[in-house]
């Protein structure tokens, strides 16, 4: 019979082994304490804790690796950070096999919640440094996670006031059977049932929450995540915030990182460029987007400050060379305003309609005005008052749009949308298991989306950091 390996607890060392020789050179631990000793945290707005008496506190270094660190394996919760310092080998020797406890963890999370977003920038600056991030196809998306407060706390108008109909009901009848025992001769002075005051407590806190909904303007509040928004998630609307990422093809590093409160992607085009050229010193050749960011005052925007963009075009904005009559063959005519059809008949401008409830803007209709005497008018259109053009603000953006999706490699581009940039958003929900913000309210959603970013940014660059192809300055 062979023998077998058992544990001999009796063992002893002749000489201990050092810190260095619990992790292997190429351990990702050493990833980030060379990361965050490159940086000059206090520059960054860390707070350095001093304690002028008693027990010396944990620095903020040490305490920004154990986050990081403790991010990059999917272990998001200061209690989970502090388990993982007394039994995850990468943290023992992250720490120096010190402790710090929960509480502490926290103080330096909530205190240095500014820093912590920096890191993203930080990161993606030496990653450039080193030739590490390609500057030629940028994709940018966005996906909703949901928030962290329970979905049965949240008030929404329309179930709210059939409730107050229905108490209200409720009320008028036992106020009349009330009313009518009172009026029996056995009857005296009744007090109110106890139902109806319950009943009455109830219609008082429902009219509360409609006051407060009708001070925000709002629809959908959640009490205990107000900056949350209803938005679709998967077949369902909750109360989510919308995380947007611009990926880059190359890397597949995350370039661009923000939360918003929008429901939509639609204005988020140019901000989002924005922080990548402050991340990166300028944008991609090339970024792409699909069609939930096409607004033509953005497509306008991105040109005027030299941003090359591609923005998927829905159907009805699409240049149809098969159908004869569609809005793309009608010319507009800015200056004597008017547009003209295929056949050549003049559609004069009839009324301007306001788009768009997030930030309105104003259309321009153009009718036409020999529909009835027209021989293809149910061709063209089969509205029964005839053919309407709708002319958006910046048209002129959305013609070199159209331009640019007749050129073949500017449609391959775009169709490479997709794989650049929806995978990062499966790698957060499924590798990383983040399908819901551990925090309340946009600013701290906003630290938690910049410090995840950060960690799968790490990830991706431990290949080329093991390999001897990124070093950072000590």
């Amino acid at each position: 019979m062979s023998n077998v390996i058992e544990a001999d607890y009796s063992q002893q060392w002749l000489f201990p082994p050092s810190l260095e020789d619990l992790v292997p050179a190429s351990h990702p631990a050493r990833l980030v304490r060379e990361f965050v000793d490159a940086l000059d945290l206090e520059e960054l707005g860390f707070k350095a804790e001093v304690a002028d008496s008693g027990r010396p506190g944990y620095a903020v270094s040490l305490q920004t690796k154990v986050i990081l660190y403790g991010y990059m394996n999917r272990n998001r919760s200061t209690r989970g950070w502090e388990r993982a310092c007394y039994n995850d080998i990468g943290m023992l020797w992250l720490t120096g096999m010190n402790y710090p406890d929960h509480t502490t963890l926290w103080r330096c999370w909530n205190e240095n919640r500014a820093g912590l977003r920096k890191l993203f920038r930080q990161l993606l600056q030496i990653a450039t440094a080193a030739n590490l991030v390609g500057l030629v196809l940028h994709a940018v998306d966005g996906t909703k996670i949901l928030s962290m407060a329970s979905e049965q706390q949240g008030w929404h108008r329309k179930s709210l006031e059939e409730k107050l109909k229905r108490l209200d009901q409720a009320i008028d009848e036992i106020m009349k059977q009330t009313e009518e025992l009172s009026q029996e001769p056995s009857g005296g002075a009744h007090q109110l049932p106890e139902s109806l005051q319950q009943r009455q407590q109830l219609r008082e806190m429902i009219q509360q929450q409609l006051s407060e909904l009708n001070a925000k303007d709002r629809d959908h509040l959640n009490p205990q995540d107000p900056d949350a928004r209803v938005m679709k998630c998967g077949a369902r609307k909750q109360f989510a915030y919308n995380a947007q990422a611009v990926v880059d093809e190359k890397s597949k590093l995350i370039v661009g990182a923000a939360v918003v409160t929008d429901e939509s992607d639609n204005y988020q085009l140019t901000p989002m460029l924005d922080q990548v050229k402050e991340n990166l010193g300028k944008v991609a050749e090339l970024t792409v987007a699909d069609a939930g960011y096409l607004v033509t005052t953005q497509l306008a925007e991105a040109e005027q400050k030299g941003y090359p963009v591609l923005v998927n075009l829905p159907e009805p904005l699409q240049e149809a060379k098969d159908q004869p009559y569609h809005a793309s063959h009608f010319v507009y005519d800015a200056a004597k305003d008017q547009c003209i059809c295929p056949r050549g008949e003049v559609l004069p401008f009839d009324h301007t309609k306001v788009r768009d409830k997030v930030q309105p803007y104003s259309v321009r209709v153009y009718c036409c005005q020999s529909y009835e005497t027209c021989p293809v008018r149910w061709q063209c259109s089969s509205s029964q008052t005839g053919r309407s053009v709708q002319i958006h603000p910046n048209h002129d953006a959305l013609l070199r749009q159209r331009q640019k999706h007749r050129d073949e490699a500017m449609r391959a581009a775009l169709k490479r949308r997709g794989c650049t940039v929806e995978p990062v958003f499966g790698w957060a929900k499924e590798a990383m298991d983040f399908r819901r913000w551990t925090f309340r309210g946009l600013e701290k959603v906003q630290t938690q989306w910049s410090v995840l970013c950060t960690a799968m940014n790490l990830r991706k660059l431990y290949k080329s950091w093991s390999e001897g192809n990124l070093q950072f300055a000590g």
